[in-house]
């Protein structure tokens, strides 16, 4: 993630990471800025990569709290790898890939809109590397989605939350 530091606008101590960190405590207490030197992140405002989930490419964070609305400083974070092959993902209407399935290879800004879907439940994500927004137009509270089945959102801890907008992240990001 470059650097990380404790206060806001990169005072107090730093620390550099270089790859996935499931806590962040046993570095430093908090961490309220940071700047991303290369690649591409997402950092967590709870361990283990629970809770909040905010996507961050190059570029500085003087006061990234106020800035993306985060309740609390970063706990953890994950390294999102360079990807440059094809992108492919199935959504379900249902949990356990129940209901309506529709397969995506680009950016989808609105389900509803393109295959009146009301709700996304679960996915299967085949290729590459994708952003889930809870409101269209790639807005409100995002999850980042590797390759892997999903099969559940509300047991991953989305309970009460609907994905409505879905984007890849390429290598324009890093």
């Amino acid at each position: 993630l470059g650097l990380k530091y404790g206060h806001l606008n990169f005072q107090g101590r730093s620390y550099e990471c270089m790859s996935d960190c499931p806590d962040m405590s046993s570095y430093m207490s908090r961490c309220h800025s940071c700047r991303v030197e290369r690649g591409c992140f997402m950092v967590y405002d709870r361990t283990n990569y629970m809770g909040n989930q905010y996507f961050m490419r190059r570029g500085e964070y003087a006061d990234y709290m106020s800035m993306m609305g985060m309740s609390d400083c970063i706990r953890s974070c994950r390294m999102i790898p360079m990807y440059r092959g094809s992108y492919r993902m199935r959504i379900y209407e249902r949990e356990n890939f129940g209901g309506q399935m529709y397969e995506l290879m680009d950016d989808c800004d609105n389900i509803m809109d393109r295959y009146r879907m009301n709700n996304c439940m679960s996915c299967n994500v085949m290729d590459g590397h994708w952003l889930m927004y809870e409101q269209p137009h790639y807005r409100g509270r995002m999850m980042y989605m590797r390759p892997g089945e999903y099969r559940s959102f509300m047991n991953m801890g989305f309970s009460g939350m609907r994905f409505m907008s879905m984007r890849r992240i390429t290598d324009s990001c890093y």
